[in-house]
């Protein structure tokens, strides 16, 4: 017996997903499954996919299709934080890090799916509390200069310990997947997956100590807004939620296994060399 009953459905906001869900719809008529969708989502597109609430979705769906680009998989992953059902990442275009296949790969992946015919990789992510908001990111919460209010200037307390202090444009607090995303773009390491780490990160730094730092996950980590920096913008996963001024502070806490992500023989150094396009020191393949 097939383990997909039901798929759920997230899509991008902008991208033409018709393709990719005419490809599920199909395949799931040919099974008798169910595939279920947000009303705001499936709504603007004709098709024949049940429209249900979020918890619905996340209630019902045994596979949970997030259709779109890294974005997309993040809110995928966020929906499903802490619960076990896994998710498939399709790309729809552009470097779609997190995601697994391409369209065309969909209807042969659903049915190997569908058969256990796939491994599972665990996805960490990280928590914080933003003054009067709870967040949760797969990727990242980073504390962002605002153009002409100053600096970053943020204290770095790992596990009660006063470390580091950093005055740059950004300081990221990334977890092993956010270290191909911004992390990575600031002159963080790469990290596989499977290494449940925090990583803290400055973006162009300006001061003398400028290396990222990385925690192991049972350790938290505080972020205190210093007397000489500028009002900062909190961004979860990319998106802003929250400022904070001199004198504010977050602590992140690791959540270990919160999402699980579908894998079908791809490894992580095979994608980061391709996407990345990590080639290495010309000299060396002379």
């Amino acid at each position: 017996m097939g383990m997909v009953g039901t798929v759920g459905l997230v899509l991008h906001p902008q991208r033409d997903s018709k393709k990719a869900i005419d490809t599920i719809l199909r395949w799931a008529a040919g099974k008798g499954a169910t595939v279920l969708g947000l009303p705001e989502e499936v709504g603007r597109i004709d098709c024949t996919a049940v429209a249900v609430d979020s918890d619905t979705l996340v209630e019902r769906a045994d596979l949970l299709v997030g259709l779109g680009g890294d974005g997309t998989m993040l809110r995928t992953m966020r929906l499903l934080a802490g619960r076990p059902t896994p998710i498939l990442g399709v790309n729809l275009g552009r470097l779609g890090f997190l995601a697994e296949i391409d369209v065309d790969e969909l209807a042969d992946t659903l049915s190997a799916i569908d058969g256990h015919r796939y491994t599972i990789e665990s996805r960490m992510a990280i928590r914080s509390r933003v003054l009067d908001v709870d967040v949760t990111a797969f990727n990242d919460i980073a504390l962002v200069r605002i153009p002409g209010e100053g600096l970053a200037a943020v204290s770095v307390t790992p596990a009660g310990s006063d470390f580091v202090r950093y005055a740059a444009d950004a300081v990221i607090v990334a977890t092993s997947t956010g270290s191909t995303a911004y992390s990575f773009s600031a002159g963080g390491p790469i990290v596989s997956p499977r290494v449940e780490a925090i990583l803290v990160v400055p973006a162009a730094a300006h001061s003398a100590f400028n290396r990222a730092l990385v925690l192991p996950a049972d350790e938290d980590v505080t972020l205190e807004v210093l007397p000489s920096s500028g009002r900062l913008a909190v961004e979860v996963d990319g998106a802003v939620v929250r400022h904070l001024c001199p004198g504010d502070q977050i602590t992140v806490s690791a959540w270990p296994g919160a999402a699980k992500v579908v894998r079908l023989g791809t490894t992580f150094y095979e994608r980061a060399r391709r996407k990345l396009r990590v080639d290495g020191s010309t000299e060396a393949y002379a």
